[in-house]
């Protein structure tokens, strides 16, 4: 097994449940000799899965109004803290989008702002912090969620921009976090019709092959966002939508809920790699991308004794009172 598990909020009842949990997933993979990616959102703010028992931390838009990079990256390495603590070793954060739509149904507080400059600068920061702790960062939403009025989870948000506006916008947080050593990057499901009028970015060819790797020259691992949201299963079939998204580029596709749709998915890359329609050799370079990344971050499978949950809340406290004097 190559790939991982993702936690959500419902999966997540308290302290003693959630590292049992994930004690038990490690060892019912200890028949496979490659460790489980174990992963969630953790952002902070309102997209935040761990125990009510630790003590919150802020959106990223109030992170981006104290706008100091040492404490986004302090805020990147108190995640990575609690995430490691618990046996995580992959979040999809930070976010990366620039909230440039007072309308947005989905981003909102959970950008740093809506200037490319500071999400650029406080989102590079963040990323540093879970890599120094430990945790792999999976940038998003790429090619930038921050200018729809659609929420992805519920259907297919549109976006009419070009590329020219991409370039000197959108991309430019996603352009400095490659710059500076991003190891994933969260595709979203946006239907970009100037740039490609058939596929959402997430199954676009021209969008992950062409934008992001070939362009900006990312040569790390491509995720998609969970392929059951509204985007997807409103418009397409999800087993073809998953085939279509590894012939577009990616290389790991989530696909967060429904076990019927899991099994369906795994069938259809098995038929498609056996028919042809997927290269043997496109499998390949995804499953050497995901190997090398876990072996780049020592990954194991070891179950965790105990979590200090009192050490984990006075480093939290520290940080927020720090740059937050409000904070308690």
């Amino acid at each position: 097994m190559s790939g991982g598990v993702i936690l959500y909020q419902k999966n997540i009842t308290g302290v003693t449940q959630l590292l049992n949990l994930l004690n038990d997933l490690k060892a019912a993979n200890a028949v496979n000799k490659i460790p489980l990616f174990l992963s969630v959102d953790e952002e902070g703010g309102r997209v935040s899965r761990l125990p009510d028992a630790l003590v919150k931390l802020p959106a990223n838009q109030v992170i981006g109004r104290v706008n100091n990079s040492t404490f986004s990256s302090q805020i990147g390495q108190v995640i990575a803290g609690e995430l490691k603590a618990f046996g995580f070793n992959l979040n999809f954060a930070p976010v990366l989008d620039i909230n440039s739509n007072p309308k947005n149904p989905v981003i909102g507080d959970r950008a740093f702002g809506n200037n490319p400059q500071v999400v650029s600068k406080l989102g590079v920061a963040t990323m540093k912090g879970l890599q120094a702790g430990g945790v792999i960062p999976a940038v998003k939403h790429f090619p930038g969620h921050g200018d729809t009025a659609v929420d992805s989870h519920v259907g297919l948000p549109r976006v009419d921009h070009d590329l020219a506006r991409l370039r000197r916008f959108e991309l430019l947080p996603f352009r400095e976090a490659i710059k500076n050593g991003a190891e994933a990057v969260m595709v979203a499901h946006i239907l970009l019709p100037k740039i490609d009028p058939t596929y959402p970015a997430s199954m676009s060819r021209e969008i992950i092959t062409d934008l992001l790797k070939n362009e900006l020259q990312f040569t790390g691992l491509v995720v998609t966002d969970d392929m059951t949201m509204g985007a997807i299963t409103e418009n397409y079939s999800v087993d073809q939508a998953t085939v279509q998204s590894i012939q577009a580029g990616s290389d790991l596709v989530l696909v967060c809920h429904d076990y019927e749709k899991e099994a369906a998915v795994l069938e259809a890359i098995k038929k498609a790699v056996d028919d042809g329609t997927i290269p043997v050799s496109r499998i390949e370079a995804s499953v050497y991308k995901v190997l090398k990344l876990k072996q780049k971050y020592s990954l194991k499978d070891q179950p965790v004794d105990t979590v200090n949950v009192a050490a984990l809340n006075q480093k939290i406290n520290s940080v927020l009172k720090a740059y937050l004097p409000s904070a308690r």
